[in-house]
C-alpha cells in the first residue's frame, strides 16, 4: 500500500490513525445487526461438529484419561473472579459494573487452549473420513476401536499439515500423533521455543520460518498441495475448524443456565475473545449470536502491533488490507495474536455479528498476568489475558455503543466474560519469565 492509500485510509476512517499510533482503541462496528445472517456458514454444521465429537467420544476416554470424567467431552468451566474485578477497577482507575467471569479454555483438556476445540474437531473429522470411505469403519460403531494398533498403522500412510503462531500446531500436532498420522506444523518466528520442543516431542515434524505467520501458513498450503496424502488444516479459511469452535457456545449456554445467570435484555451478556487470524473467536462468537440474539455483546481482542481484525473489519478490506500496511510491525508478546492478516473468509461471517474491537498493549497483558496470579492464582499465558480489558474499555469507550443499545440501565445487572485461550501447557521456567515482566 503506497502513502497516498495510506493517506486516503486515515481520512475514511479516522480511527485508523489512532491504531496505527499504538493508541488503545474500542472500534464499535456500526454494521452489527440484532438478527444476523450469513451464507456462509449454517447452525447445521455446528450440530454436525456436535455429532461427531459424540461420536469419538469413546476413542477420547480411552485415549485421554483425564476425559473419563467428562465422558468423553473436551470441555472447560466457567469461574467467577471477583478478586480480579477489584483488582482491575483498582489499576485502571475504573468501575466494572456487573459480575465478571473468565471461560476456562486455559485448562481445556488435549492441549490447554481454545485450539483444543476447532484443532481437535478438524483431526477427528479427517480421521472418520478417512476411516468411513475404507470400509472398516461405520458411523453406528464404537469409535474405541480407532485407538488399536491396526488404526494406527492405517493413518500413518496420511499426513496432516498446518500453519501456526503455536496453540493451534499443539492440538493438531497432539490430537494428529495421538491417532498415528504423520503430523507437519509450519510456525512462524512469533512462536514460543517451549511449543515448538513439545511438538517435536510428541513426534511432530516442526518447520520453522524466520518469517510472520502468513508465510507459515501459506508455505504449510504450497506444499501440502503436492502430496495427495497430505490434508492441509487452514486456519485462514477452514470451516471444519469454525464449526468446532461454534459447539462451544451451546456448552456456555447450558453453564449459565445451571449457574443461574440469566441472558436477556435487562441481563446483557458480554464476552470478550483474544482474536489472531479469527478463526477461534468467528466460531464462538458465531454460535453465541445464533444462540442469545441481541443479547449478547462480542468483542474481539487484539495487541496494539497486530490489530489485523480490527483494521479488516473498520475499513472493509478484510484480508486485502495487512497492518504492516498502516505501518504497524506485528511484533507482540501475545504469540498467538501475532497476525498481520485476518482471515478474509471470518471476517466476511463476522461483519453484522460482532459488536467491535479493541486493542491493548503488551505490558497491559502482563500487568493482568500478575494481578490474576497474586488475586486469583489464575495462570493465563499473556494473549489470553487480552480479554481481560474488555469491560473497562467499554465503559471508558464504548459510552455511544452502550447508550444507542439501550445498555446504560443495565450494565449493574449484566455479565462479562473474559474468554481464557490459553496457559496450562506453559512451563514453569517460562511462568516465572512472564511473571517477571510486570
Amino acid at each position: 500500500m503506497n502513502s497516498n492509500d495510506q493517506h486516503e485510509l486515515f481520512q475514511q476512517f479516522p480511527q485508523l490513525k489512532e491504531v496505527a499510533n499504538q493508541h488503545t482503541v474500542l472500534w464499535e462496528n456500526t454494521n452489527w445487526l440484532a438478527k444476523p445472517t450469513t451464507s456462509l456458514f449454517s447452525l447445521q454444521e455446528v450440530e454436525e461438529a456436535q455429532e461427531t465429537l459424540l461420536r469419538f467420544s469413546s476413542y477420547l476416554k480411552v485415549t485421554f484419561p483425564e476425559l473419563m470424567k467428562s465422558d468423553g467431552l473436551i470441555e472447560s468451566s466457567i469461574k467467577s473472579i471477583p478478586a480480579m474485578k477489584q483488582a482491575l477497577e483498582e489499576v485502571f482507575g475504573v468501575t466494572i459494573p456487573g459480575q465478571l467471569l473468565v471461560k476456562c479454555d486455559h485448562a481445556l483438556p488435549i492441549s490447554g487452549s481454545i485450539k483444543a476445540r476447532g484443532g481437535v474437531y478438524e483431526v477427528l473429522k479427517h480421521a472418520e473420513r478417512l476411516a468411513l470411505a475404507s470400509g472398516k469403519l461405520k458411523e453406528e460403531d464404537n469409535y474405541a476401536v480407532l485407538a488399536t494398533e491396526e488404526w494406527q498403522t492405517f493413518f500413518q500412510q496420511y499426513t496432516i499439515a498446518v500453519g501456526s503462531t503455536g496453540n493451534l500446531g499443539l492440538s493438531i500436532g497432539i490430537m494428529g500423533k495421538k491417532l498415528g498420522f504423520n503430523v507437519v506444523v509450519h510456525m512462524s518466528s512469533d512462536a514460543k521455543e517451549w511449543k515448538k520442543a513439545m511438538l517435536r516431542e510428541k513426534g511432530a515434524t516442526v518447520i520453522e520460518y524466520q518469517a510472520d505467520y502468513s508465510v507459515a501458513v501459506e508455505q504449510g498450503r504450497q506444499e501440502a498441495v503436492q502430496d495427495p496424502m497430505c490434508h492441509f488444516i487452514d486456519d485462514e479459511n477452514s470451516k471444519d475448524l469454525f464449526a468446532g469452535y461454534a459447539v462451544a457456545a451451546k456448552r456456555l449456554k447450558d453453564q449459565l443456565e445451571e449457574a443461574d445467570i440469566a441472558v436477556d435484555k435487562a441481563h446483557p451478556l458480554f464476552v470478550y475473545l483474544p482474536c489472531g487470524v479469527g478463526g477461534g473467536p468467528g466460531g464462538v462468537a458465531y454460535g453465541l449470536r445464533e444462540l442469545f440474539g441481541e443479547h449478547v455483546h462480542i468483542f474481539f481482542a487484539e495487541p496494539v502491533a497486530s490489530p489485523c481484525m480490527t483494521i479488516g473489519l473498520m475499513t472493509g478490506l478484510h484480508d486485502a488490507i495487512s497492518v504492516e500496511d498502516i505501518g504497524l510491525n506485528n511484533k507482540t508478546e501475545a504469540d498467538g495474536l501475532a497476525v498481520g492478516r485476518a482471515s478474509k473468509f471470518v471476517g466476511k461471517v463476522m461483519e453484522h455479528y460482532i459488536s467491535g474491537c479493541y486493542t491493548v498493549t503488551d505490558q497491559e497483558l502482563f500487568t493482568s498476568l500478575s494481578l490474576a496470579m497474586e488475586r486469583e492464582g489464575l495462570f493465563l499465558e499473556p494473549s489470553a489475558h487480552a480479554g481481560m480489558f474488555g469491560a473497562s474499555r467499554l465503559w471508558q469507550k464504548g459510552q455511544s455503543y452502550l447508550e444507542k443499545h439501550s445498555l446504560v440501565n443495565h450494565m449493574d445487572q449484566a455479565t462479562h466474560l473474559v474468554w481464557a485461550t490459553g496457559g496450562s501447557m506453559v512451563p514453569a521456567a517460562m511462568r516465572a519469565a512472564y511473571l517477571a515482566k510486570r
